[in-house]
């Protein structure tokens, strides 16, 4: 007996625009619209619509809510402004990660975490687990909110014509809730998945279907799709849950250190991120190239002669420049720029060397 896969509320919207879907961690989901190369361009060039509907939102409100996230995440949450977002990383006591996802500060005492579509239910139980003596309350309201993400240099300029609120003051990682878009009051936050400037709007299944459609029919924008989502993320070099980060893989060693803040003084999974820390890493992330033909793909082994030094995490050739390129965690011992290493693809050992990342950094 097969279960049925989960729909966006945008989901019947999608065959006007052409859609192919495929399943993607038990939702019915577009791979693609037009093609993932063009899709990947329009958001490098104009701007992308995608529908991450299947994200999830978890509030957090109550008094001890700022106590409760500081010990239950990785960042420094005390330091967030109220309509400021912040990345962060949710660990296991091992060190290990949960999920990595954003925190929205709506008021002193009331918060929004947005997750990953497959962790929801597995973070929503870990978060209720460590409420313990925190008075806070946890509401799971992914199944109320609809969200999708304008992505690309042209972003503002086609969202402004929609709204009244000034876009241009909403900088990057702030947010405004409440923001009246072509007469739906949703949430706005310049934030994104592509490496490029653009927006999240989050809102009632209803504002946000019928925005999909306002947007769409601007001339400047494409609907876009999982393919290229996937292809624009990991070109800037950002991190997906279940390839760079795992239950078994720790945020120094996935290159996110950044959000990590050893500093704090206390929260879950702290102790072995210290002592990753004064110990040195054993493994990290970087970029790799193929010096031979071959694309190296998710899961392929990478040695230095008959010594397996680890595996790649993400890699595919990049739509527009053709570059044969990976992430993989290795030995530290040959992350250096310029190493030589070799990729195993269908039992052949290929050549590939270690090179600087992110593989795409927006100019402006």
């Amino acid at each position: 007996m097969t279960t049925a896969l989960k729909r966006t509320p945008l989901f019947e919207a999608y065959a006007q625009y052409g859609a192919k879907t495929i399943d993607f961690g038990g939702w019915e989901l577009p791979v693609q619209f037009s093609s993932i190369k063009e899709e990947h361009e329009a958001v490098r060039t104009k701007a992308g619509l995608f529908d991450v509907s299947h994200m999830g939102e978890i509030f957090v409100e109550g008094p001890d809510a700022l106590p409760y996230l500081q010990n239950l995440l990785s960042n420094d949450i005390s330091k967030i402004a109220i309509n400021q977002a912040q990345y962060n990383a949710m660990l296991y006591e091992t060190g290990g990660i949960v999920d990595d996802l954003l925190v929205y500060k709506l008021a002193d005492e009331r918060f929004l975490l947005c997750v990953n579509a497959a962790n929801i239910e597995k973070d929503f139980a870990w978060m209720q687990e460590q409420v313990r003596s925190f008075t806070v309350t946890i509401t799971n309201a992914s199944d109320d909110y609809a969200q999708i993400a304008l992505q690309g240099p042209l972003a503002q300029e086609v969202l402004q014509r929609f709204t009244k609120t000034d876009l241009a003051t909403i900088k990057y990682f702030r947010f405004e809730d409440n923001v009246d878009v072509a007469g739906h009051s949703v949430l706005v936050s310049r934030s994104g998945y592509t490496g490029e400037d653009g927006f999240e709007l989050y809102g009632t299944p209803t504002a946000i279907e019928a925005l999909w459609h306002t947007l769409l029919a601007e001339e400047e924008v494409s609907a876009t799709g999982l393919g290229a989502r996937d292809t624009l993320r990991f070109e800037a070099c950002l991190p997906l849950y279940g390839q760079e980060l795992s239950q078994t893989i720790s945020p120094l060693e996935a290159g996110i250190g950044f959000a990590v803040k050893l500093n704090k003084e206390q929260f879950i999974g702290k102790e072995p991120l210290v002592a990753q820390k004064e110990q040195g890493l054993q493994r990290k992330s970087v970029g790799i190239e193929m010096i031979d033909k071959g694309i190296p793909r998710h899961g392929y082994k990478v040695f230095v002669g008959d010594e397996e030094i680890g595996e790649v995490t993400t890699g595919t050739q990049l739509p527009l420049t053709k570059r044969n390129i990976g992430l993989a965690l290795l030995n530290t011992t040959y992350t250096a720029v310029g190493t030589e290493v070799e990729v195993e693809i269908r039992n052949k050992r290929v050549k590939a060397q270690v090179v600087e990342i992110p593989f795409y950094k927006r100019t402006k």
